[in-house]
């Protein structure tokens, strides 16, 4: 919606200064036009007029000899240049039409044009009062002025309306794509449109959401497949590993390997599910108990610490029940417990659950605040994973079953040393 109100936004201040521009223009060089041929009009009188008196002396040299003038707005002299009847503003003036300008007695200025030419010891000097013409040519000026606010405004309505009919196709491509919630039983969008740009983006669209589509319905197929063809295979080890753990007369070293078998199986099966609830994005109902499978997990963490030096202790209340799968908490939860197992070479690992958390202490190395804020990274692994194995992808997992689930986690810095990893699952039931 932001970018779709710039688009518009910038339709409209397009048109208003395209209208101002052109309107601006046209004032300028309509100013510029009457003023250049004004003055060329009244130059080229105001010289021949001139050119006529002095003619006009030279036939007529008598001082009663009167010229009659073209125009009432002309005044004429003719006199000698230094003499006390020329103002001293004119003495020096070449031959020519010279724009001046000169106060009045009341205050205000006189705009005049005046004609010089110079008859021997005499010059004859022709001013023409061009204060009307300036009051005219102001005017004229207010008016352009005016006249470019106007069409201004009227370019803004323009552009207001015009850009109302071009973006409303694409608002209603962009609310139709929004108000899509299913793209498998959608109709095409190309079928509501005209033949032009927008529909053309329909199209494009259409197709995208079909190739989207139908890789979304192979990824599905794919998932609910090997969900399927991997829970009997699952299903068959830990059946045969229940067998064999049953017979008596079984040594440790086999019986523990068997026991990692199971847990093993157990753990792909959880982890199935998982993937298949994440990959259909729907979550599934169950009443897990915390403590219970807090208590599993720390047994089979046990299993494998290989001799390490670290205690695991579960600690907090007893019937904390969470409504998600067994699987989904028992992957959230056993990777937590996983990474503080895997890191902690000496000390203690201690889950502590509560109503509405379950937190995972270790003593382990720590983590810097980088490696805390991006520990959830897919393909992340912390500065201190060394040479331990793993693609960094655990964490990940719990953090898209956490949004799919609504739950929160993270991972902080201990300030005794270590870290705390901590799953917020909210409103619990008991």
């Amino acid at each position: 919606m932001r970018y779709r109100r710039r688009l518009r936004s910038r339709l409209i201040v397009s048109f208003g200064l395209l209208g101002f521009a052109l309107t601006a223009t046209f004032a300028l060089a309509t100013l510029y036009l009457r003023e250049r041929l004004e003055n060329q009009l009244i130059g080229d009188f105001l010289t021949q007029e001139v050119a006529a008196f002095v003619q006009f002396k030279r036939d007529y040299p008598q001082p009663d000899a009167q010229y009659q003038l073209s125009d009432n707005k002309i005044e004429i002299y003719y006199r000698r240049p230094d003499g006390p009847n020329t103002p001293p503003a004119w003495r020096d003036l070449p031959d020519g039409v010279h724009d001046l300008v000169e106060p009045t007695a009341r205050g205000g200025m006189r705009h005049y044009k005046l004609a010089v030419q110079r008859d021997g010891e005499f010059v004859a000097f022709m001013r023409y009062s061009y204060q009307q013409e300036a009051l005219s040519q102001r005017q004229l000026a207010y008016a352009l002025v005016g006249a470019v606010l106007v069409f201004s405004f009227l370019s803004l309505v323009l552009g207001l309306w015009s850009s109302r009919r071009v973006m409303k196709p694409v608002s209603e491509l962009a609310r139709r794509i929004g108000g899509l919630r299913d793209t498998r039983d959608r109709k095409r969008l190309a079928e509501r449109f005209a033949d032009d740009e927008v529909g053309q983006l329909a199209a494009a669209f259409d197709d995208y959401a079909d190739r989207l589509s139908q890789s979304n319905r192979r990824d599905r197929e794919f998932n609910a497949d090997v969900s399927h063809e991997l829970r009997t295979p699952l299903a068959v080890i830990r059946g045969a590993a229940e067998l064999l753990l049953a017979k008596p007369d079984l040594d440790e070293k086999t019986r523990t390997r068997l026991q990692r078998i199971d847990r093993a199986a157990q753990q792909c099966t959880d982890l199935t599910v998982a993937l298949l609830m994440l990959s259909r994005n729907e979550r599934g109902r169950g009443h897990t108990d915390v403590r219970k499978l807090a208590g599993q997990l720390a047994e089979a963490n046990r299993a494998q610490l290989a001799g390490k030096p670290v205690e695991i202790r579960v600690e907090g209340l007893e019937d904390v029940y969470v409504d998600a799968p067994e699987a989904v908490l028992a992957v959230a939860l056993g990777n937590l417990v996983g990474n503080a197992c895997k890191y902690t070479q000496q000390g203690e690992v201690r889950i502590e659950v509560s109503a509405s958390q379950v937190r995972v202490f270790d003593t382990g190395p720590g983590l810097s605040a980088e490696d805390a804020a991006r520990l959830f990274e897919r393909g992340y692994r912390g500065s201190s994973a060394g040479g331990t194995s793993g693609g960094g992808i655990g964490l990940s997992i719990v953090s898209r079953l956490c949004d799919l689930y609504g739950w929160d986690v993270g991972v902080a810095p201990r300030p005794e040393g270590g870290a705390v990893a901590t799953l917020v699952y909210g409103q619990s039931e008991g």
